[in-house]
């Protein structure tokens, strides 16, 4: 289980709220200690069983780069509320969502997309749907179709687990062991706790089956032709370091690979994560200013 390193926020970054038509959703942002905001914004998407604060670990780093950065919480996950309703949580209506936020956050600039692990799948709607401008793309350990692995074996667990017993159950038997067994400290172990069972069951069982189901749709984001980054762990127990490998070839894209990560490489390698993030993102904004000036 990969856990946020700390729970105090990081200079520069605060809670907040972002109002959208669909509702509001619970967000960290974070701006630059010293210095301004002089580049384009990044919108930061949460995997499965996770939040925005995830992202903690990274948000100093790349706010620091001269940009605004929010890590937001998705419809029915944790602190933003969702619906009972299971349409709301299949990827095209959650990339709807990312969709309306990167709108928002941008304000009328284009927008650096990140999604972790089930956050990509989500993520990679939204640019396929091509409603939204949008910076660059990056996957963060995020497959080109159904989760694999040690993950699809849990995410099966929540489809058969949390209907008939429940959050509380699944953290009794499967979250709490996991961070118990990685030395996790109390006061993460609490908000472990807590984050879990603010997920709406609802939520978390269509998402699980989402990740589960999803098919490839690898060729149709390439035909997007968006500055495109593949970024996971070496040992990732989701999908396969290979299949994410084989996945950036077909895309044409950078890929990086971080040492001793497994499927959190912003909370288990956030320094290697977030300079990737950043020079990636640096060089996507060079090109488009260079590409537009040659137009």
């Amino acid at each position: 289980m990969s856990t946020p390193r700390f729970l105090d926020l990081p200079p520069g970054a605060a809670p907040q709220k972002i109002e959208t038509p669909l509702g509001t959703f619970a967000a960290l942002e974070a701006l630059p200690v010293n210095g301004v905001v002089e580049r384009w914004p990044a919108l930061l998407v949460p995997g499965l069983t996770g939040s925005k604060e995830d992202f903690i670990a990274v948000l100093m780093t790349l706010a620091q780069s001269g940009r605004r950065v929010v890590a937001v919480d998705l419809r029915g996950q944790y602190e933003t509320p969702g619906p009972d309703d299971p349409s709301a949580y299949t990827c095209a209506a959650l990339g709807a969502d990312v969709d309306t936020l990167a709108q928002i956050v941008g304000g009328g600039e284009a927008v650096h997309l990140v999604g972790h692990s089930f956050g990509g799948l989500v993520a990679r709607e939204a640019v396929i749907d091509g409603r939204t401008k949008f910076a660059s793309f990056t996957l963060m350990s995020s497959g080109p179709g159904a989760i694999e692995g040690l993950r699809a074996h849990n995410g099966r667990k929540i489809l058969e687990e949390v209907p008939e017993l429940g959050l509380e159950h699944v953290w009794q038997t499967r979250f709490e062991p996991a961070a118990l067994a990685d030395d996790v400290t109390p006061e993460i172990r609490q908000f472990l706790h807590r984050r879990l069972l603010s997920n709406s069951p609802t939520a978390l069982i269509h998402m699980a089956e989402q990740a589960l189901t999803m098919r490839d749709r690898t060729d149709e984001l390439a035909e997007m032709e968006l500055p495109t980054l593949v970024l996971y762990g070496e040992h990732d127990d989701g999908w396969p370091p290979e299949s994410q490998s084989e996945m950036a070839a077909r895309l044409g894209a950078e890929s990086v690979v971080v040492p001793g990560a497994v499927h959190s490489p912003a909370v288990e390698a956030p320094e290697t994560t977030a300079t990737a993030l950043v020079r990636f993102w640096n060089t996507a904004e060079t090109h488009h200013r260079e590409t537009r000036s040659l137009g």
